[in-house]
């Protein structure tokens, strides 16, 4: 069965509809991971959720991202919706309720065909079980029935580093912070949360450096896949995939199709610009 990995959809579900049919998408010959914001920007983030729910797991699995995070928040009465954000559509439909109780129970970390699949980032000092086990702490937490009260403290820049010794609130905020949040970091392993995503790995400000070119990361040799970070374009190195390309920004949604002997093939489709930046 052939596995396809998607980038950031944000509520572009026309454009997730016509990847589908150029891969010749079919439940029985082929599953999909969508590698988290699944919402937000676009114009279409409640059919987004409907079709991915529908589909099931088996054919269809996603990863929680940080306009997904937002979204739950925004249910639940914890954060505002912004200038930007397009999820009115969920909030005020009739099943909305179940597909948010369904969303919060979406991992942060996946490994399938041996690749870990993240949204934003790993820290130099986890390798990937640990990263996998850290994602199902943030899971466990926000599946439970005082899911709401974990997931307010959640929010904000602090700790921006990873120590063994994190506990509570702040241990699941540092892991949901580089597993949704992040893009660069310093040399001493720490996020940096002001830089934005006009930078693509070469324009890094002096002192900040892509996660994933951290000369002592644990997952150098491990294949990683993650969304994201739109201005990189697609990344595909052998160890490295990196497949948000800006689709609400009218660029391309990319699909890489991952072979069960190994081979590698992307697959993008044009998108309508549905958000202006800034």
């Amino acid at each position: 069965m052939a596995l396809y990995l998607i980038g950031d959809v944000q509520g572009c579900d026309a454009a997730l509809g016509r990847l589908l049919a150029e891969i010749g998408f079919s439940p029985s010959r082929a599953r999909i991971i969508l590698l988290g914001d699944l919402v937000n920007r676009g114009p279409a983030s409640l059919a987004v959720l409907r079709r991915v729910r529908a589909l099931g797991e088996a054919a269809c699995g996603c990863l929680l991202g940080n306009h997904d995070i937002h979204l739950l928040a925004v249910a639940a009465g914890l954060r505002r919706c912004g200038r930007r954000d397009t999820l009115q559509d969920i909030l005020a439909a009739p099943d909305g309720a179940a597909l948010l109780d369904w969303l919060r129970r979406q991992p942060l970390a996946r490994m399938e065909a041996g690749i870990l699949m993240v949204h934003a980032g790993v820290l130099p000092a986890w390798d990937a079980a640990q990263t996998l086990a850290l994602a199902a702490e943030v899971q466990q937490a926000l599946s439970g029935a005082d899911w709401a009260a974990h997931l307010a403290t959640l929010f904000g820049n602090a700790p921006d580093h990873w120590d063994e010794a994190l506990g509570g609130a702040a241990r699941l905020r540092a892991i949901v912070n580089a597993l949704t949040r992040c893009r660069l970091i310093t040399l001493d392993g720490c996020m940096d949360f002001n830089t934005k995503d006009s930078h693509g790995a070469d324009g890094a400000p002096p002192g900040l450096i892509p996660w994933f070119e951290h000369p002592a990361r644990r997952t150098a040799e491990q294949p990683i896949a993650f969304g994201h970070w739109s201005t990189l374009g697609p990344v595909l190195r052998p160890n490295l995939m990196a497949l948000d390309t800006g689709c609400v920004w009218g660029g391309t949604l990319s699909a890489l199709r991952v072979g069960s002997d190994g081979t590698r093939e992307l697959i993008q489709v044009e998108c309508t610009q549905a958000c202006t930046p800034g």
